[in-house]
């Protein structure tokens, strides 16, 4: 994890006019296969478009952070990833490949299983208990086997260091945990169905430090399995947790490449200004 107190930033030489695609194609530097792609990405509420033309490979086992002002298209980038945006009564054209296949040719729900979302919000399913929130995609599949229910529940409870705190409240609903428990528990309910990448919408805004630390730690322990595609406002929760950073302005991708380097010496004027807090 790369902190950007380590290091002093250095002004980048090169002209704040060179356009996004242009430092894109080469700024991923990436040690890795893709495992997402998204090709020019363009999308949509309604009449008003929300992204443009973002290109942009999210690197294999890894986590990547997207960071960017307030209604910059973070969320959107996040939501088209899952075929999410869609539910919002969204649009988008460009192509996004999973593994080199287009995920408009997947059936969303399959999708979903493959590329799983955590949200800001924790959002156990209310009338549920803790077990049932951790299989609850799994019933829904069509898995009735109690015993390889219960060891899935403990599998993915101990996976994200709920389980000492839980074993005994497994049958109390999940909405009875603390904020920070709650939000380890929709994580273990997203791994219970073995996506391939997890998509987190700010997962510790809502949570008090010590809660937001067990989140960062979950996160550097999944990427060993699993691509990880954050979106953060905390800039020094992206230096700490992430290897790469992808930095969005109005709808548009402005740089993207390894954290350290972002955070350090960034290619564009625009990010520099953001990251150091002399944005506006």
């Amino acid at each position: 994890m790369y902190d950007i107190m380590q290091q002093p930033l250095k002004r980048s030489s090169m002209s704040s006019t060179q356009t996004a695609e242009e430092k894109i194609s080469v700024a991923t530097d990436m040690e890795t296969a893709p495992r997402m792609e998204a090709l020019r990405l363009n999308a949509w509420y309604g009449k008003t478009q929300a992204l443009f033309n973002v290109s942009l490979e999210i690197p294999r086992n890894k986590v990547l952070a997207i960071i960017g002002p307030s209604g910059c298209g973070k969320s959107t980038f996040l939501r088209s990833l899952n075929r999410m945006h869609e539910e919002v009564g969204g649009r988008i054209d460009g192509r996004i490949l999973l593994d080199g296949e287009d995920i408009m040719d997947n059936d969303p729900v399959f999708l979903r299983r493959k590329v799983g979302m955590v949200f800001q919000k924790p959002n156990p399913f209310p009338t549920m208990t803790v077990a049932q929130n951790v299989v609850a995609g799994l019933k829904l599949n069509g898995m009735r086997d109690r015993k390889e229910l219960a060891r899935i529940t403990e599998e993915n409870l101990r996976r994200v260091a709920l389980w000492d705190e839980v074993k005994d409240a497994l049958n109390k609903p999940g909405s009875s945990l603390s904020g920070g428990q709650q939000q380890r528990l929709c994580i273990a309910r997203t791994l219970a169905v073995e996506p391939e990448v997890i998509l987190m919408d700010e997962p510790a805004s809502a949570l008090d430090p010590i809660s937001t630390m067990k989140i960062e730690e979950l996160i550097d322990e999944l990427k060993k399995k699993y691509t990880i595609v954050i979106v953060t406002h905390n800039m020094q929760q992206a230096a700490r947790i992430s290897d790469y950073t992808a930095f969005f302005y109005m709808g548009k991708l402005i740089e993207v490449g390894k954290t350290s380097k972002i955070f350090t010496k960034p290619a564009h004027r625009q990010t520099e200004d953001y990251v150091t807090g002399s944005f506006g």
